[in-house]
């Protein structure tokens, strides 16, 4: 049979690329879609006893037309796309006081305006083989949080979205979810310009914060979007799937 194919972005780093090991692991023809060509490359010396075949791809899923060159060149080069997986975004703080016009169209930019391309580009290469959709949200799409307003925004409507297109998809055979992690330990937050010691001291804070006492790890993120996109849970779209260690479930603190 021939194998089946995911893209998956935001793959040079934390649960991008702790997702691109899982589908490979899975015997997945799998595209890594990011900016790092220098942590892409370094897939190379760690697939070497995995089943999936790994293909790399820099682009830079702001630009309109990288990502219509991407994905027509995918559906050319594969002749099929089952599996997208939208793991790139950003975080930075800010209030509905301090946070710029410039800042905010960053966010959405790259949180938001891409998802919408990459699905809308995927959806006629997704009806042929009924495939699906797993987009990386956060628990701030579902809760409200202090001094992140823009990225609390941003992942809310990551979260419409996934719901709207489930439901407009649903007649094509194609399935659209969501997962709606917590604190992940990740390069995400040091990218956003916090230092390693704000960063540690940020991970120990999160002990208290997330009720099951730890943060999350990329891999057990990895693990759930994996079985979103699998016949397993082929009755199963609309939804946006918490794995925060039952932070959703806590009051402000």
């Amino acid at each position: 049979m021939e194998k089946k194919v995911a893209i998956i972005t935001g793959a040079s780093s934390g649960i991008g690329r702790a997702v691109v090991r899982t589908f490979l692991e899975n015997d997945f023809q799998t595209i890594a879609v990011g900016r790092n060509e220098k942590e892409l490359n370094s897939f190379r010396s760690e697939i070497k006893d995995l089943s999936g075949d790994l293909k790399i791809q820099l682009a830079d899923i702001r630009e309109t037309s990288q990502v219509e060159r991407l994905i027509n060149k995918i559906a050319e080069d594969f002749g099929r796309i089952d599996v997208l997986v939208n793991a790139a975004g950003i975080i930075a703080s800010g209030t509905i006081e301090n946070t710029t016009l410039d800042d905010w169209d960053k966010m959405m930019n790259i949180n938001l305006r891409p998802v919408f391309h990459l699905m809308q580009m995927c959806v006629p290469h997704l009806e042929k083989t009924e495939g699906n959709i797993v987009n990386v949200s956060s628990v701030t799409g579902t809760r409200a949080f202090p001094n992140v307003l823009a990225y609390c925004v941003s992942k809310a409507a990551l979260d419409q979205l996934t719901r709207c297109a489930a439901l407009e998809l649903a007649p094509k055979k194609i399935r659209v979810n969501a997962v709606n992690p917590g604190v992940v330990e990740t390069n995400l937050h040091k990218r956003s310009g916090m230092d390693e010691e704000t960063y540690e001291k940020f991970l120990e804070h999160s002990k208290t914060t997330h009720p099951i006492g730890r943060v999350g790890k990329p891999e057990e993120i990895a693990s759930l979007i994996y079985y979103l996109a699998s016949e397993k849970a082929g009755w199963i779209t609309g939804v946006t799937y918490a794995i925060d260690g039952g932070r959703a479930e806590t009051c402000a603190r």
